[in-house]
């Protein structure tokens, strides 16, 4: 899947067990899965705002159920601790409640705190590189890319957090669409583009590498006003739908919305 330019990393262990939903199974021990045929695929997109809801609460088991009601295959997610020194590891909480496999891309990497981008998937998740999208002296930023295997069907996601600076999202979006020069396929990006403008340069950009998607308002998550979470897919023709999740739950979890999307084989 990857261009030979990549570096390869196997994730270590196999996922936390579940309960499991009447239509689930369970195959050789490994993750539970709903059928042989991961097609049509749910993915979605959310950033979780550390795990801090709308009332100001740490409450990452609230960022779990949210997970539970998308019911998604491969959630990339932003804003996600990783553990440290002085705070807890919130994706190995996420990883043990929805029993998937998982990966980390921090950006911040220190003894007291690491955070960054995630992805979880009920596929394995076959390798995982970490891209540096820094810029200058402002917060650090980067993408997850990891290759997954859907039954034999593979699947390259980049789960990503761009910059709040235009310059900023730019040369970061340069960089993507650099690590998106291959034929490989299908190559789904998910993530938070912190873009707040509906025909700004990073969105033009990147509808005309992967074509036009639709892109319903996530954030703020009480009332949405922007669309700052986005979802495409190459080849465009294997997008079905895309929508946000809203329920009471997810109103309060996060300050974004989960953005959902399914995907045709």
């Amino acid at each position: 899947m990857r261009s030979a330019t990549l570096s390869r990393r196997t994730p270590q262990g196999a996922p936390a067990p579940h309960a499991l939903s009447d239509t689930e199974l369970v195959l050789s021990g490994d993750v539970p899965l709903r059928d042989l045929d991961p097609w049509p695929l749910t993915v979605a997109t959310y950033n979780i705002h550390g795990a801090v809801g709308t009332d100001g609460r740490f409450a990452p088991g609230r960022i779990a159920r949210v997970l539970q009601e998308i019911k998604a295959d491969v959630v990339a997610l932003q804003e996600v601790p990783l553990g440290g020194s002085a705070q807890p590891d919130v994706l190995a909480l996420l990883k043990e409640e929805t029993g998937f496999f998982a990966v980390e891309g921090p950006t911040m990497k220190s003894e007291e705190r690491r955070y960054g981008n995630a992805v979880l998937s009920r596929y394995p998740i076959l390798a995982k590189e970490s891209i540096d999208l820094s810029f200058g002296s402002r917060e650090p930023r980067g993408a997850l890319d990891a290759d997954i295997d859907c039954h034999g069907h593979m699947l390259r996601v980049i789960a990503t957090h761009l910059g709040l600076k235009p310059a900023e999202r730019r040369a970061q979006i340069k960089r993507l669409l650099q690590a998106f020069d291959t034929d490989q396929a299908p190559v789904i990006l998910m993530g938070d583009v912190n873009e707040w403008f509906m025909w700004g340069r990073t969105l033009r950009w990147l509808v005309s590498h992967f074509e036009a998607a639709p892109a319903p308002r996530t954030f703020p998550s009480r009332l949405p006003l922007f669309a700052l979470d986005r979802i495409w897919i190459s080849p465009r023709q294997r997008l079905l739908q895309v929508h946000v999740h809203r329920t009471a739950l997810a109103r309060v979890a996060s300050d974004h919305l989960p953005l959902v999307a399914h995907i045709a084989g």
